[in-house]
């Protein structure tokens, strides 16, 4: 028996098609919201003059501590984001498993 599961992003500000998740911090804690190109722009713009006049505070970390050597973690929805932007930009990537991390690179290097 053949299943297919199709994960459709929804726009948490005005319920329309989102095309990615954006994720942000803000005093000390982490948020994601699903967002079209047009208000991930919007949320962009407001942040852009105070991300300009920001430091870094160090990246978050994905490891996990302890098991199988520092390998990265990741979430189901953000897999899932890495698979969409890669094919979009023509990489190799399979439906289910690990990613390459040629391709997990090449993704974070692009966001």
């Amino acid at each position: 028996m053949a299943k297919q599961i199709q994960e459709i992003l929804i726009d948490d500000l005005d319920g329309g098609e989102a095309n990615e998740t954006v994720s942000f911090a803000i005093d000390g804690t982490s948020y994601e919201i699903d967002l079209s190109d047009v208000n991930a722009k919007k949320l962009r713009d407001a942040l852009s003059s105070f991300v300009q006049h920001a430091r870094r505070s160090g990246a978050v970390s994905t490891r996990r501590r302890g098991g199988r050597g520092g390998q990265r973690s990741m979430t189901r929805e953000k897999s899932s984001e890495i698979r969409q932007w890669a094919k979009a930009h023509g990489l190799p990537v399979s439906e289910r498993g690990r990613i390459a991390s040629t391709v997990v690179e090449k993704y974070e290097a692009a966001h």
